[in-house]
Parts: structure tokens; sequence; C-alpha cells
């Protein structure tokens, strides 16, 4: 009779312990995809006429950093949703998930603040070498092993912002020196940023995309006209 009671609570815990995780989950991705939201409105108020393609100024450096933080959390997040809902799973608290979130977005930050030490207004031979030199990282054995372990998951945020960092540098590179306030070209490297953290690599996929990055590099270079909103009308 004993065991008979026994096994009548366990599935009645299992069951509990269930429905918890679940509301978990819900919790946390209603609120991961609630940041996103705020963060692309964010953004692209921040952004409003401030596209002049390679020609781009970026402001001051409050402006900017806030501005880059609004973008990281747009774009980088959606593709980040399932390692934030790994961490839930694995460590049972939703209190973990804002540490987490935090120090990822804490890296990016990091990459913002180098971006506007290192940026200056250039001309399109320049953007369409490190567009050309970003199709060539695409197909590095460096891309393929920071896509994979982004794609995994790492424990701690700040682990998973490195290797995401690894992973996107190339496309990001291509988003700074195209348009670092473009809409366009930042809603472009979104999706190919989603896409990469979602789907597993395949290599007719993968080099397609390289060549594509390449081609608009060399276009850059030698017909930088062609490339709409690259070079602002005089």
């Amino acid at each position: 009779m004993v065991r008979a009671m026994s096994m009548n609570v366990r599935p009645a815990t299992g069951g509990a312990t269930s429905t918890t995780s679940t509301t978990a989950t819900a919790i946390v991705l209603t609120g991961t995809l609630g940041i996103v939201a705020a963060s692309w409105v964010v953004a692209l108020r921040q952004m409003s006429g401030m596209d002049m393609g390679v020609a781009t100024g970026l402001g001051s450096f409050p402006f900017f950093v806030a501005a880059w933080v609004a973008m990281m959390a747009a774009m980088m997040l959606p593709g980040a949703a399932p390692a934030v809902l790994r961490r839930v799973d694995a460590g049972g608290r939703v209190r973990a998930v804002p540490v987490f979130v935090g120090s990822y977005l804490a890296v990016w930050t990091l990459v913002g603040i180098a971006v506007y030490v290192l940026y200056r207004p250039h001309g399109s031979l320049l953007a369409g070498a490190i567009a050309i030199a970003a199709g060539v990282y695409e197909l590095t054995p460096l891309k393929a092993h920071c896509r994979r372990c982004c794609r995994e998951g790492v424990r701690s945020g700040l682990g998973y912002g490195l290797y995401c960092v690894g992973s996107s540098i190339g496309l990001m590179l291509v988003l700074v020196v195209l348009g670092p306030m473009s809409v366009a070209w930042m809603s472009v490297v979104a999706v190919v940023v989603l896409v990469q953290k979602l789907l597993a690599p395949k290599a007719a996929v993968d080099v397609t995309l390289a060549l594509a990055i390449l081609g608009v590099g060399i276009l850059v270079v030698i017909a930088p006209s062609s490339v709409p909103g690259l070079v602002p009308a005089m």
C-alpha cells in the first residue's frame, strides 16, 4: 500500500516540475522577445536620419553606445534565445537569465566601444576591402569553430558572447563599413546572424553566403555608386 501511494505521488511531483519549467520558459521567452521588440524601436529612432553610407558619423560617445546596445539587443538576442532557454533548463532559475543576457550584451558593448575608437568616415575602397576580408573569414576554421560553440551554447553569458562575436564579427564589420546607421544593412545582417545561429552549417549555403559577401565587396570597390546608399549624394 505504501508503495502504491509512493508511486501515485511521483507523477504529481513530475507534473508540477514540468508545469514550473514550462512557465519559466514562457516567461523568459516572452521577456526576451519583448526586449528585442523594444530594442528595434529604440534603434530605429536612434538611427533615423543618420545613415550616410561610408561617410556616416557616429555622433557622441554616449549616443553611439546607447544606439549600439539597442542594435545588438535587437539583432543578437533572437538568435540567443535558445541559449537563454537552455540556461533556464540547466539552472532551473529565471533569476539567472538577467545575468546571462547582461554579460552577453556587455561583450557586444565592448565591441561597440572598439568600433567607436577605431571607426572613421572612410572611402569605398576601404569599405570594399573589409567586406572582401569578411567574406573570406566566413570560410575560415575559426569562424566554423565559433559558430559551432555559439549554436551549442555556453554556460556563462560572457563565454557565449565571446564565441558569438567570433562567429558574427565578419558580418558586423560589413555593417559597420557599409553603413553603421543603415536600417537596411542592419536588417540584412540581423537575418543572416539569426539563420546562422539557428541552423546547422551547410557547405552549399555557407559558401554561397561567403561568395555573396565577396561579390558585394568587389562591387563596392569597382562600382560604389551602384550600391544604394553607400555614397552620399553630392
